[in-house]
């Protein structure tokens, strides 16, 4: 019903959900924050390392992680990188979204069908918002515990703070797009990114991770473009 979309595309625009993380984090968890690895683009991770570090799946963020915001399209620059990411790991990949595939957004299941169709991922349908809620659906979905996935996404306080406070490897990646942001998360993504930026400069340590304890490993040099 038209309500229910302009209540998505408003709702969207305020976390309710990251506000309150954000509250969380400033008082007493600010490592939750903190990505195990720091990135420019997926481009910079090394898939085949993951894997036999003992990783079996990877989940990603979408809007401004893998596809530039209310795209259903990879970036065009990341179409190598996914590829590898499939050939590592098989069907073990899939996105898990605060828009696509999130039912207060996506009601009627066709944000997250039409993506699927054009990036050939799976959505993981969800009905809590990041950074709230378990890992539950995920787990479900691959078979594994999260401590063995990896969560890719571009923003500190809904990603990272989701994956870090459900066990995840956290992998933080610059934003491929600001230009289709609202002003509003545009604003909250920098103070994200200062708060974060302070909190390392402070000698703050991201959670350690069982299966990657110097996360740095995982990194390697692009492929020229």
């Amino acid at each position: 019903m038209w309500w229910k979309d302009l209540r998505a595309t408003l709702s969207q625009r305020i976390n309710v959900e990251g506000i309150s993380s954000l509250a969380s984090v400033l008082v007493k968890d600010q490592h939750l924050a903190l990505p195990h690895v720091l990135v420019p683009d997926i481009r910079y991770i090394d898939w085949g390392e993951l894997q036999r570090r003992g990783f079996k799946g990877v989940v990603f963020d979408k809007d401004n992680t893998i596809t530039v915001p209310y795209s259903l399209t990879i970036w065009d620059p990341l179409d190598a990188s996914i590829e590898r990411c499939k050939s590592v790991f098989g069907n073990d990949i899939a996105v898990f979204s605060n828009s696509a595939g999130l039912f207060e957004y996506d009601h009627d299941d066709s944000k997250a069908r039409a993506l699927e169709k054009t990036i050939g991922i799976k959505v993981i349908r969800h009905r809590v918002k990041k950074p709230a809620g378990t890992a539950e659906e995920i787990e479900k979905h691959f078979g594994c515990k999260s401590s063995q996935l990896v969560m890719v996404g571009d923003r500190p306080f809904t990603d990272i703070v989701y994956g870090n406070q459900n066990g995840f490897l956290t992998v933080l990646t610059k934003p491929l797009s600001l230009a289709e942001e609202p002003f509003i998360v545009r604003q909250v993504r920098k103070l994200e990114m200062s708060l974060m930026n302070y909190w390392l400069k402070r000698g703050m340590k991201p959670i350690s991770h069982n299966l990657l304890p110097d996360a740095m490993e995982c990194v390697k040099d692009p492929p020229p473009l």
